[in-house]
């Protein structure tokens, strides 16, 4: 077995993540507001996978690769395998990054356990007054505009979004107008696989605009992009339960194997990044006990908070799409959210974690 191990974060302060939300939204409703906290939380996530053995494997497991002082931290990370190389890989033009691991031919069962800590803490972003943020490069403002074979910008997307918008001045009403819009006339579809797949172009031209976070926040992503607004879709997953008291806005204590989420940013002038999540508002609307329909206060709760705020009891990956694995002869991949793994070249189900297979788990710890 080898072991690897990097430098730890620390520090910082929190918001409110409610505390934006008209009192009369707040009292209709038992939902309590996020408390601030005084420091940053620390979650430590661990993926191990056991591959059929006796051939040669391959598995690529996402790091958490997104950094930002407003809300997220990577800390350490480490791993301890059996392969005969385990190398941590830079993917895409974002800084993402992958632990690629590589079994010859062998009798054992192929293993491999990693171990990361994330530092996050939640996230609200005050849309009534600008300040100065980063801007973004040239280089970022393309990717963040240009659209992909999934989730395009043109065509039927940029004719939705110009519909949309058309009566609407300023970027945060223009991306306002959309969010809501994605909220009002999307569906969760609770039989889609996994997160979806976000093929935005097809949900368009078939009406039927259903699907999990993968697919209604790509939507969201498309039209905001097509309206000449920078964004991008974040995979991640949920690490803990809700503060909020929302079961479907968190993750079970523990095991979190089937707890990934997607959500969405946006650039916008003077705010730079904002959270947004519009395919959470969904989630709640079919997953929260007793059934709830748009105009419902608990729903009405989240929709405003996850238009400038998060809860962040979820780790963020990367943004990548459209993604070839490193030294894979199979397909290209929607999005890098699960493990992959290939044994002699074909490709396991990542959706498929008991046969897979893999196991991911997370608890908060003290630094």
């Amino acid at each position: 077995m080898t072991m690897h191990r990097r430098e730890v974060l620390k520090g910082g302060v929190a918001l409110s993540a409610l505390a934006l939300l008209p009192a009369s939204v707040r009292a209709a409703t038992s939902v309590p507001a996020l408390q601030p906290r005084s420091s940053w939380r620390t979650f430590e996530v661990t993926t191990r996978l056991e591959l059929p053995g006796g051939e040669r494997a391959m598995a690529w497991i996402p790091l958490p690769s997104v950094t930002d002082d407003a809300w997220i931290r990577p800390a350490t990370m480490g791993w301890s395998t059996n392969a005969a190389t385990a190398t941590v890989r830079d993917v895409g033009m974002s800084g993402a990054k992958l632990l690629h691991v590589h079994w010859s031919w062998t009798s054992a069962i192929p293993v491999v356990e990693l171990r990361t800590r994330i530092a996050t803490r939640d996230w609200v972003v005050d849309l009534s007054t600008p300040g100065s943020p980063r801007t973004l490069s040239d280089a970022e403002r393309s990717r963040y505009l240009a659209g992909t074979p999934f989730v395009p910008v043109d065509g039927i997307v940029r004719q939705t979004a110009d519909g949309l918008i058309a009566d609407v001045r300023g970027d945060v009403g223009k991306v306002r107008r959309i969010y809501d819009w994605v909220v009002h006339n999307t569906y969760r579809d609770a039989d889609a696989p996994g997160c979806g797949t976000g093929n935005v172009a097809a949900m368009l031209a078939s009406g039927r605009l259903g699907g999990k976070c993968a697919d209604l926040n790509a939507l969201f992503v498309a039209l905001v992009r097509a309206a000449g607004i920078p964004a991008r879709e974040l995979y991640g997953v949920r690490v803990a339960p809700s503060a909020l008291g929302y079961r479907s806005l968190g993750s079970r204590a523990g095991d979190i194997t089937s707890e990934q989420h997607c959500r969405a940013e946006v650039h916008l002038s003077g705010f730079g990044w904002v959270p947004m999540d519009p395919a959470d508002v969904r989630k709640v609307i079919l997953d929260e006990p007793g059934g709830l329909k748009l105009g419902d206060a608990k729903v009405e709760v989240v929709r405003r908070l996850l238009f400038g705020a998060w809860e962040t009891n979820w780790v963020a990956y990367n943004d990548l799409r459209d993604v070839t694995l490193p030294g894979s002869l199979g397909p290209s991949i929607p999005f890098l959210m699960y493990p992959q793994a290939e044994i002699a070249g074909q490709r396991l189900d990542c959706l498929d974690a008991d046969a897979f297979k893999y196991r991911i788990t997370s608890r908060e710890i003290s630094t």
